[in-house]
Formats: C-alpha cells, structure tokens, sequence
C-alpha cells in the first residue's frame, strides 16, 4: 500500500508478485513439515529440518528472498521501494515507517528460521 502512495504502481505489483510467491513457497513448506510430524503444528516439537533436505532447502531460500537477500528478487524490489522513499517529498516519519517495517520483517523471519533449523 505504501508503494502505491509513493507513486509507483508498478514496482508496487512487483513487489506483491514476488511477495506472495515466496509466503506461498512458505507456506507450501510449513504444510510439509505439519504433515512430516503427524499434523503436530506446535514448531518447538517438530525438530529439525535436516530429515527433509527438499523441504529445508526451499524454506531456507523463501526465507533468504523474503529477507531481502542480494541478488534475489525481493532484494530488489524492496531496494527499489526503499531508494524511492528517500527520493520522496514525504514525512521523516513516514520514511521512519518504511524502513522499520523492513527491517522488522527481516528480523521475524530471521527468527523463525534460526528456531526450526
């Protein structure tokens, strides 16, 4: 939404594309370690991802490209956002805003992959 009150339909499509291709690679993992563990959905108890190298090799790469890892195409669409919220005339604060919810999705996904690896 913010990418759309920035002036940039395009990148804002871009960035949505890419967005939801790697949640659904997300997701499509998470069911596949749900239906690993006898439909056990609580992520303490699962235990590690190496028994399923398939697996952990795609969410590991869905959660490096939803960080906005170089040279992967979240990367890129996030650094085009982020370039042309500092090239806006907006609010410090609204740049503020930009940024921390960048950095708090690195950090939740981040997260996430450190507790089940």
């Amino acid at each position: 939404i913010g990418r759309l009150g920035i002036g940039l339909p395009n990148i804002a499509l871009f960035h949505l594309i890419t967005h939801a291709l790697f949640k659904a690679l997300l997701f499509v993992c998470a069911g596949t370690i749900i239906h690993f563990n006898s439909h056990n959905q609580d992520l303490r108890t699962t235990g590690k991802l190496l028994n399923m190298p398939i697996t952990s090799s795609c969410f590991i790469a869905a959660n490096l490209a939803l960080c906005g890892t170089p040279f992967l195409a979240a990367f890129y669409s996030k650094d085009i956002i982020l370039e042309h919220t500092l090239q806006a005339p907006i609010n410090l604060l609204i740049i503020s805003l930009f940024f921390a919810a960048t950095s708090f999705t690195a950090i939740y996904t981040s997260r996430f992959l450190i507790n089940l690896l």
